[in-house]
């Protein structure tokens, strides 16, 4: 049962990843890093979020990296959604994911 509440958001062992983080701000978007705890390991991930046309925005970057000290890996997410949003901009919100 604890599988199924990480799953779909309880805090059945996951709460660290609940905490909320300050969002970075980087060219118009609010990365808020959000690591998920994995045992004794933090898999790198955050939530993108951007205004667009008066409707908030947001997409969520998992990684397959861990790290083992959750600043690292709010660092790490981070580092990669800026990358994400070099690459893409505002495309990050097009497709079926967004």
């Amino acid at each position: 049962m604890s599988f199924l509440k990480k799953l779909f958001g309880g805090t059945g062992g996951g709460g660290e990843s609940a905490q909320a983080a300050e969002p970075v701000d980087y060219k118009g978007f609010a990365i808020y890093p959000e690591p998920i705890k994995e045992g004794g390991v933090f898999r790198v991930s955050a939530r993108i979020e951007k205004n667009i046309d008066g409707e908030l925005r947001s997409q969520r970057l998992v990684r397959a990296d861990t790290v083992n000290v959750k600043d690292d890996a709010m660092q790490a997410g981070v580092t990669k959604s800026k990358q994400v949003i070099d690459e893409q901009g505002d495309r990050l919100f097009d497709g079926p994911n967004a």
